[in-house]
């Protein structure tokens, strides 16, 4: 065999194993990609709370620390997140607050007599009672 013959089955044979490379990269991404998004999906249901506890088993507390002390041994961030007993219990019930009365003006206060003056529904009522009581 030729050198010229030599360099160009070389360069064939680099040329496939860079093709071979390239889609195994891609697959790869692809599959990281799709990973980290069905984390990030479930890691957002966890937050909010929509996580149903037969469809979840929770991840043991050996393997979350180890998984964070991996995560921190390599300087990337780490999430703090409840215990997964937390994260699957409903969350509490706020009550509303009862909404206050709305008042317009003033409250009346009893005049010289111990009465209240006469309480009527229109606004503009400057009758000498509203005034002076």
């Amino acid at each position: 065999m030729s050198a010229a013959e030599s360099i160009a089955q070389f360069r064939s044979e680099v040329g496939a194993a860079v093709t071979r490379a390239s889609r195994a990269a891609a697959e790869a991404g692809a599959a990281n990609g799709a990973l980290r998004k069905r984390t990030k999906d479930l890691a957002d249901r966890a937050k909010s709370r929509q996580l149903s506890v037969d469809a979840h088993a929770a991840t043991s507390p050996d393997l979350r620390g180890s998984a964070t002390g991996f995560r921190a041994d390599r300087g990337l961030p780490v999430e703090h997140l409840p215990e997964a007993a937390d994260l699957l219990k409903p969350p509490p019930v706020v009550p509303e607050p009862l909404p206050k009365p709305t008042t317009l003006g003033s409250a009346a206060v009893a005049g010289p007599s111990g009465q209240l003056p006469h309480v009527s529904d229109d606004d503009e009522d400057f009758s000498q009672s509203r005034i002076l009581y």
